[in-house]
């Protein structure tokens, strides 16, 4: 009886061994294949504050950005997107957030996404891009900021950001400069007065995760490095927008070629298609893309300006410019900037791609707090995280501004834009509502005291309605 027992059983394990065998021969080698494990970062905030954010600044952008609009281009792009977004693993899988795909008519090479799932891709990515492959890894490391929600786990480890501000990080960081990454952008489109940087920490694990999701879909992860090549190549001069707002975490082609083998992938050859041939060759044959990509609707210094070794003197004559939040007296040879927020000031040769070199910038934003010093210590503190080359030269101090209460610090560092030390003052005050007062002026350190009675008869001569 036992022998009998055992025979049975002896033929059951056959039989399972057998379906185990037939069904792995319908796994694909790579599905076998295990990553690295990634955890999600700590995060305070709420999964609705991250849609409920990249919803608002969605909104904005496209009402404010050069949208491309050509539905062949379009619907490709969102294809591509969709497949990446399948491959989301189901323990990051967040069931309100709803990837879109846009593309925006502008040169740089850039993209952005925003917390949610809303991602913009300039034009100027896709042509650079040398394959399908390497367009979908940018795709899938934005992706990989998204699924692991590190907008808003950035702001909880630093514990810096009030959480109505962390979409004027993201937007000012990865849209353009000013000020090194900050004022010209943000009187350009009103997104916030920061601009946010991921962290090495976060762009490893961005890197690790768009190369899953890109395995898991067919392409070769090692496109992504090979988009980090295309990038620098093709970035210019001035540096390439995207790699500012995604730094280095070093030996970053090793560790995805590393994650490649962990993932199954031996093939070095790129994955492409005839139908992104077909999209670029498109692309190309339509108009120049409007330099800077800024908003249709606006005109920013970020694109209106060249910089000039010899920078007007400011003119003795003033004239005013008024808002519904405030008004000021400036130079008249200062050319006037407007936003939905803010309003920047600067001659002429003061201004362009990175931003100032001399005047102002005037704008409202949410307080975090609602101790003015408590909440000017957080501005400056978001400042300073989009412009690490500044330093601040003193505390706070007591003043006032347009006869209230103000506080007001300074701040210096060479400037990436002329090479020399950069001056400086913010100003800011508090307004009804939650809301905080700003003004940031600029200008080089062996000009400073040239500037001195301009600024402070601009600052004299302001007036805030409420």
């Amino acid at each position: 009886m036992i022998q009998r027992i055992n025979q049975k059983r002896g033929r059951l394990c056959r039989f399972v061994a057998s379906l185990v065998i037939v069904a792995m021969a319908g796994v694909p080698s790579s599905g076998l294949a295990v990553g690295t494990r990634i955890e999600m970062p700590k995060n305070k905030y709420n999964v609705e504050d991250d849609v409920q954010l990249g919803r608002q600044e969605a909104s904005k952008a496209e009402r404010q950005l050069p949208l491309l609009r050509d539905k062949e281009i379009d619907d490709y792009v969102n294809e591509v997107g969709q497949k990446l977004v399948s491959a989301i693993p189901r323990e990051f899988q967040q069931p309100k957030f709803h990837y879109t795909f846009k593309v925006v008519n502008a040169p740089e090479i850039n993209a952005f996404a925003l917390p949610g799932g809303p991602m913009f891709v300039n034009r100027g990515m896709i042509e650079a891009a040398k394959t399908e492959g390497e367009m979908a890894g940018v795709m899938g490391h934005e992706i990989s900021h998204v699924i692991l929600r590190h907008a808003t786990a950035q702001a909880t480890e630093a514990q810096k950001f009030q959480i109505g501000s962390v979409l004027g990080q993201i937007a000012g960081g990865v849209i353009g400069g000013g000020l090194g990454d900050l004022i010209g952008m943000s009187s350009q489109i009103g997104f916030g007065a920061g601009a946010l940087r991921y962290s090495r920490k976060y762009e490893t694990q961005a890197d690790i995760l768009g190369a899953q999701l890109m395995s898991k879909v067919g392409y070769n992860p090692r496109d992504l490095a090979n988009m980090f090549e295309t990038i620098e190549e093709q970035g210019g001069r001035g540096g390439p927008e995207w790699l500012s707002s995604h730094p280095n975490p070093g030996r970053r082609n090793e560790r995805i070629a590393e994650e490649a083998r962990l993932l199954g992938s031996t093939s070095t050859q790129s994955s492409d298609s005839a139908r992104f041939r077909r999209v670029q060759q498109r692309l190309r044959g339509m108009p120049a893309a409007p330099k800077s990509g800024q908003p249709a609707t606006g005109s920013g210094p970020h694109s209106q300006g060249g910089y000039s070794e010899r920078v007007p003197t400011p003119s003795s004559n003033y004239r005013r410019v008024d808002t519904n939040l405030f008004s000021i007296s400036v130079p008249d040879n200062w050319r006037e900037f407007r936003a939905e927020t803010s309003v920047t000031c600067a001659p002429e040769g003061a201004y362009g791609q990175k931003g100032l070199t001399h005047g102002l910038m005037i704008g409202s934003e949410r307080a975090s707090s609602s101790n003015l010093r408590t909440a000017s210590e957080q501005y400056v503190e978001n400042l300073l995280q989009g412009n690490p080359y500044l330093r601040p030269q003193s505390g706070f101090q007591r003043t006032s501004l347009g006869g209230r209460t103000a506080m007001v610090a300074t701040l210096a560092g060479r400037s990436p834009i002329h090479g020399q030390t950069e001056w400086v003052t913010v100003f800011t005050a508090s307004l009804r509502r939650s809301e905080i007062l700003s003004v940031v002026t600029i200008v080089p350190a062996e000009e400073r005291r040239g500037y001195d009675s301009v600024f402070q008869r601009a600052l004299d001569s302001l007036r805030i309605a409420r």
